[in-house]
């Protein structure tokens, strides 16, 4: 089987697929839910950080002072950390003349040591601008917001730039990914868990309603249990009626044919017995008994049926084995069978025994010593060879050996008519029958085959 007809036939069925779509809404969901949870997490620790130093920013303007169009700011401020050398929060303010040179003209203490930017953003008076910058080779944020001081009638440009090291909010951004998804994956797997014992305890009818049917075919059971839920009791229901509706009638029609072969022998016996019939009307009558066997046989077949049938080769074949046993001791008949315990025939029983008994009891007739039965089968196929080591049968005769009234020679006893019958009841079944020379015993060998439809 190819990987496509495989991946097809995974795909139609019905518990691949919910399998399917619950993995599918549980493992990208989830995943896309807990994206959604980091980006709006991360936009509202990067808010939090301009809301931060936009404080910051007030609470420096709110000591600076311009005097003779100088800006004067305390060296110490009341945010301790402007304070301290190095902390990882710096302020400086800036101011740009006509030619837009920029100079700074105050930073904290914390800001010594550490080589400025080249250029600082400069936003428009009254406006403020948020952005990544890289200061000491680590990556920070700088908040910077524009003012104008009024001195000696003209306005003094300010601006005061607010940065501090985006580690920490990136550590902030790192734990609640550790958490959101050590949660996630934690609420997968429980998910997972309940979804597929959910899904399985959802489709156990399907999967009994399957087993069942399976039971039926096998001919381990006539009928379905009706404990289903109410979408399947319908189809139970139905198809339990149409079990038995046709088991009634084929066992009703074998019953009236049974009593027209009954009410037909007397009649013909009558006729055969009297003493001045001719030798040709003699043969008629013969002929006349012949067909109606033969078309009795052949009506009784239950191939119709045979979906929701199966018997068990071996046991069929072994006590056909015992009984010809017994018929041919004389001379004596090596009968040996190698009978798969898995092959079953999907049919009726009697059509089965039909099919061997006529095959085997030819083979014995024309064999010298040995008759070998080999059965093989699956789930999808049953495979029957019977061999003899007689003296084979013609390649003329091979292909009108079924027809009725032909007998090959090397039966010396039969009318002809059980090949005919054993043709049409593997003809019923949609098998095939072929006849060739034996390659291990030497004589004839007959091989059917049956397709099994499920």
């Amino acid at each position: 089987m190819s990987k496509r007809a495989l991946a097809w036939q995974l795909l139609n069925s019905l518990k691949t697929r919910l399998v399917l779509s619950a993995l599918l809404f549980i493992l990208v969901l989830l995943p896309l839910i807990g994206i959604a949870l980091n980006n709006a997490f991360a936009e509202q620790v990067k808010s939090a950080a301009k809301n931060e130093l936009s404080a910051y920013v007030y609470s420096v303007l709110a000591v600076t002072e311009v005097e003779n169009k100088r800006v004067f700011i305390p060296e110490l401020v009341l945010e301790n950390r402007f304070n301290l050398i190095q902390s990882g929060l710096y302020a400086i303010a800036t101011t740009e003349d006509a030619e837009h040179k920029q100079s700074i003209v105050w930073h904290s203490q914390s800001f010594m040591g550490i080589t400025p930017p080249a250029q600082f953003t400069i936003p428009p008076t009254g406006k403020s601008a948020f952005e990544q910058i890289n200061l000491a080779g680590a990556p920070h944020l700088i908040y910077s917001f524009s003012v104008s001081f009024a001195s000696l009638n003209e306005n003094v440009p300010v601006t005061v730039h607010i940065i501090k090291d985006e580690q920490e909010f990136q550590q902030q951004i790192t734990q609640f990914n550790q958490q959101l998804w050590t949660w996630l994956l934690i609420l997968i797997l429980v998910m997972l868990v309940f979804q597929l014992s959910w899904l399985l305890w959802t489709i156990r009818p399907l999967a009994r309603f399957t087993q069942e049917l399976h039971d039926v075919e096998q001919g381990k059971s006539t009928q379905l249990s009706s404990q289903y839920p109410n979408e399947l009791q319908a189809v139970a229901r139905q198809l339990n009626i149409l079990l038995n509706t046709e088991q009634t009638q084929r066992k009703r029609y074998r019953n009236a044919l049974a009593d027209l072969a009954h009410s037909l022998k007397t009649p013909l016996a009558v006729i055969k017995s009297q003493k001045d019939l001719s030798e040709a009307s003699s043969e008629q009558v013969s002929n006349i008994s012949r067909i109606i066997s033969h078309q009795l046989k052949r009506a009784q077949t239950a191939a119709a049926a045979s979906w929701h049938l199966g018997i068990k080769v071996d046991e069929v074949a072994n006590k056909l084995l015992r009984t010809l046993a017994k018929i041919y001791r004389e001379p004596l008949i090596n009968l040996s069978g190698e009978i798969a315990e898995q092959a079953v025939f999907k049919g009726d029983e009697a059509d089965l025994t039909e099919i061997l008994g006529n095959l085997l009891d030819n083979a014995c007739k024309a064999a010298k010593s040995t008759v070998k039965l080999t059965v093989t089968g699956d789930a999808y196929q049953l495979l029957i060879c019977i061999e003899d080591d007689g003296p084979g049968i013609s390649e003329a005769l091979q292909t009108q050996i079924f027809e009725r009234g032909i007998r090959a020679d090397s039966y010396r006893q039969g009318n002809g008519i059980g090949l005919a019958i054993v043709r049409d009841l593997v003809d019923s079944y949609n098998g095939r029958i072929s006849v060739s020379r034996s390659e291990t015993l030497g004589g004839a060998q007959f091989s059917l085959s049956f397709i099994h439809s499920a």
